[in-house]
């Protein structure tokens, strides 16, 4: 073989564009991803640290009527209005008795602040998003639309929150309060 021939290497033209993209997409592939964790009694919960905007102590809220039960209240976090979602209460583990102890993790869901109560942070885990888990579905009507996978880091188990499908009220859950707004109006 001459050495002083050179191998023409292909050049990117309009009908041979150059492939760009390629090492953006490989890269984004294997990018580490960072979820914030947390604990409600013994089980490991995560949000993406990207939806994360601060992490604050427990403090008085301001209670509403009519609401669901895991909607706590609100909260005036300078000058925006913040509803809190008892994060137990709404995965059916009943309501939580927050205390000075309690931490309120506020995330951005779509354009609007909502605080999560919770019982304290664990750390900031990352990892591959090849490592995510489905979520089982043992029953056809099983309540576990706002878990987007599971993940095990460092030997634990931690389900992983769909921010957009916390809030999602399902058709049983509407169904459940107007049987329950029937009852009461039956009753008088």
């Amino acid at each position: 073989m001459n050495p002083s021939v050179a191998t023409p290497t292909p050049v990117a033209s309009p009908s041979t564009p150059a492939n760009w993209g390629a090492a953006d997409t490989a890269r984004s592939a294997t990018t580490p991803t960072q979820f914030i964790s947390f604990a409600i009694g013994e089980d490991q919960y995560g949000v993406d640290i990207m939806a994360v905007r601060e992490i604050k102590g427990w403090s008085e809220i301001t209670h509403l009527p009519k609401q669901p039960e895991y909607v706590r209240g609100v909260l005036n976090l300078r000058g925006v209005i913040v509803p809190i979602i008892d994060l137990r209460c709404r995965f059916g583990q009943g309501v939580t008795e927050a205390t000075p102890l309690h931490i309120v993790i506020i995330v951005q869901i779509g354009s609007r602040p909502v605080g999560l109560l919770a019982d304290r942070v664990l750390d900031i885990v990352s990892f591959e998003p090849m490592q995510v888990q489905p979520v089982p579905r043992i029953a056809q009507a099983s309540r576990v639309d706002f878990l987007s996978g599971l993940v095990t880091v460092d030997g634990a188990m931690i389900a992983l929150i769909d921010l957009n499908n916390l809030l999602a009220v399902t058709l049983s859950e509407s169904d459940d309060a107007a049987g329950a707004d029937r009852k009461s109006a039956q009753r008088m």
